[in-house]
């Protein structure tokens, strides 16, 4: 194991170094990775193979951005680069398309949303959601999450119209950017589970704090308590 750490580590500064060959090597070594995060876009209206290539992309920046400094280790390092380079193109490629099945699903959700909150007055808890729609929570989040409108970190949310890009550090550098995002990615999986979900639903997901405090059981006023904790902690860690 040691090893083969010490061979990817020596290909990998190879590769910064403008050698091809062993930039070659990390994209083959690699590539069953970026073949799995490629098939979860899937019937997002661009060709699987088109996905791997783009997610190759992600792979390369990943190999020439990579600092042994950060103490992770590389593959984890990458994936969100491969992740954030296909949404990226889809994105660009227009509204990301959602295939039939799941726009079908998605159809079910909402409708089932509308009814719900009628009939409980707030907002449905994931749970409650998905039992309506018999789904699994899971199942449910991710049909929700595909009909949801893409959002920038530089939306301002809440009264102080604080933005999550607010909190990374200036500069026009794009592999610097790429990596303050991978530090914001990494600061807030330090959060606890409560403050992710908090942080998913009001900047992700673009919820009022009372939508967010009615799917969570909080009140509106816990959840701009936690809110302002979230901010205090992210920017000590950023």
């Amino acid at each position: 194991m040691k090893e083969q750490y010490e061979q990817n580590a020596a290909l990998i500064r190879s590769a910064q170094q403008g050698d091809e060959e062993a930039m070659d090597r990390l994209i083959q070594a690699n590539l069953g990775l970026v073949k799995s995060i490629a098939a979860r876009f899937r019937d997002r209206g661009t060709e699987y193979e088109d996905l791997v290539q783009i997610g190759s992309i992600g792979m390369i920046k990943a190999v020439k951005s990579f600092d042994f400094g950060y103490g992770t280790v590389f593959s984890t390092y990458a994936v969100p680069l491969i992740i954030g380079e296909i949404r990226r193109h889809l994105r660009d490629d227009g509204m990301i398309k959602v295939g039939r099945s799941l726009r079908k699903s998605s159809s079910e959700v909402m409708r089932q949303h509308r009814l719900l909150c009628d009939r409980l007055g707030r907002e449905p808890r994931i749970g409650e959601l998905a039992e309506a729609c018999g789904m699994t929570s899971e199942q449910a989040a991710y049909a929700l999450e595909a009909v949801s409108p893409v959002r920038s970190l530089s939306e301002p949310r809440g009264e102080e119209g604080v933005t999550l890009e607010s909190l990374l550090a200036d500069g026009e550098d794009r592999i610097e950017r790429l990596t303050d995002h991978i530090a914001l990615r990494q600061a807030l999986a330090t959060l606890p589970e409560q403050q992710r979900q908090i942080v998913h639903l009001r900047y992700f997901r673009g919820l009022s704090q009372q939508q967010t405090g009615s799917i969570l059981g909080l009140t509106q006023v816990k959840v701009s308590r936690e809110e302002k904790k979230i901010m205090a902690a992210l920017r000590a860690l950023l």
